[in-house]
């Protein structure tokens, strides 16, 4: 899967777990950037990232990703 697919289905993740159609993400969109997007919401996020490319995060992933970017960057590591 190349970034441009992985961004694809990013989206569609995003759009899902806050419920809004019409997020469109950049490598540097991050919290600050998408109003729902707080802790609570992270967590369902990140469960919903690893169900949807079947892998896991790390601790150190999720502590030190802090973009869009970061995030396909590991996902692409998975593969």
């Amino acid at each position: 899967m190349n970034r441009g697919e992985i961004m694809n289905k990013l989206t569609e993740v995003f759009r899902d777990v806050f419920d809004d159609g019409s997020i469109a993400l950049t490598d540097t969109t991050n919290a600050d950037d998408i109003e729902d997007w707080d802790s609570l919401s992270h967590i369902a996020l990140i469960s919903e990232i690893e169900d949807a490319f079947n892998s896991r995060f790390t601790m150190k992933d999720l502590f030190t990703m802090r973009n869009v970017g970061e995030m396909i960057d590991r996902i692409e590591a998975f593969q």
